[in-house]
């Protein structure tokens, strides 16, 4: 088949580093696979080398004029992609966000987490990208029961791929030269945003501090398209106030990330909005203790092998059970759970899914 997968950017978001690993997952299962994106702010490419099995169109997008909104950016992204894009040498046509979903026209959707919008553009780019789409893929079953109560669409569930390997062995001198850096130290990969419930992690982190002093906070990754400049500023200005110096490191290059999380005593994903949780699975695969926010969605991906918390006292309080507790039944667990999470086994769903989806266009003919 030819596969046309479509994505919004370069940079290291969950839904990018999604679509890399399935592309070359597929190309790897002999089928022709073309990444379509956009190439924000002059970048020449994606955040790493992808396998030269897969094709790769980049669409230039240039940076806005002063001013320029984010309703106004993300019209200016769809239309430029739409503008680019052509869905005629296709089998598939597969987009795996509302941005691209909106640009590539019929299409397969996959729907990563379901998103409550308030600005006008964006909340009607998300209802378009739900419900005009012929097939609907999510990555977890609580998302796909969001679609059907929602909407009433039913979804196929295809759960992510992790880099185990990537996160199971990494260098001890690079994991030693981390620790040199930080310390003991607790991490979080996403940046520091609503969604990913940042603040939260602050208050849990404060009160951490009085029984684990030496443990630092690390916040890694960001890349975003939204503006979160005001929820950062609230964010600094509740750290000043509780005497808090959290790390902030920003997006890391992709070959020092796996050691980055290898060497961390915990792992944080308090997110309010998750659909799958890759970068949770990437620290069990790195054999580090992992706690999640309580919610259906990562009970159902994690089960045994996190530690679930809600406000940010119970936060703190897995964290530091975490950081002190020797646990290797649940070690073991998140090392066998991420392990079966392959890209080859989720590509290999993902053919069966767009070979379906032939035979019914076929039988409609």
């Amino acid at each position: 088949m030819k596969i046309a997968l479509l994505t919004y950017s370069t940079k290291p978001r969950g839904g990018v580093v999604h679509t890399l690993a399935l592309a070359e997952a597929l190309a790897a299962l002999g089928e022709d696979v073309t990444v379509w994106t956009l190439g924000r702010g002059g970048d020449p490419g994606f955040y790493r080398p992808v396998s030269p099995a897969v094709r790769v169109r980049l669409v230039p997008f240039a940076d806005g004029p002063a001013g320029e909104t984010v309703g106004e950016r993300v019209l200016r992204s769809i239309a430029t992609l739409r503008e680019a894009f052509d869905p005629a040498p296709y089998d598939i046509v597969h987009a795996q966000d509302c941005i691209s979903a909106n640009a590539a026209g019929r299409c397969v959707r996959t729907v990563h987490h379901i998103d409550h919008f308030t600005t006008p553009e964006l909340a009607a780019c998300h209802e378009r990208a739900i419900v005009e789409p012929f097939a609907h893929i999510c990555v977890s079953a609580a998302v796909a029961g969001e679609l059907a109560d929602g909407w009433g669409i039913e979804a196929t569930v295809v759960p992510n791929g992790v880099a185990y390997d990537r996160f199971a062995t990494t260098d001890p001198a690079v994991r030693a030269s981390w620790r040199s850096r930080l310390g003991h130290y607790v991490l979080t990969v996403g940046g520091i945003e609503p969604r990913k419930g940042s603040l939260d992690l602050l208050e849990a982190y404060a009160l951490l501090r009085a029984d684990h002093p030496g443990v630092r906070l690390v916040i890694a990754g960001g890349e975003t398209l939204f503006d979160y400049r005001d929820y950062r500023a609230r964010w600094e200005q509740r750290a000043a106030e509780l005497g808090l110096d959290p790390v902030v490191l920003g997006p890391v290059p992709e070959d020092e990330l796996p050691s980055l999380v290898a060497a961390a005593g915990a792992f944080a994903f308090p997110s309010h909005k998750e659909g799958f949780g890759l970068a949770a699975m990437e620290a069990l695969a790195a054999g580090v203790p992992l706690v999640v926010r309580e919610l259906p969605v990562l009970r159902e991906v994690f089960g045994s092998a996190a530690r679930f918390a809600g406000p940010p006292r119970e936060l703190a309080a897995e964290l530091g059970h975490a950081l002190t507790a020797d646990d290797p039944d649940r070690r073991a667990a998140g090392h066998a759970l991420a392990a079966r999470h392959t890209w080859r086994t989720a590509a290999r769903r993902h053919v069966d899914v767009y070979r379906s989806l032939g035979a019914t266009r076929a039988d409609s003919a």
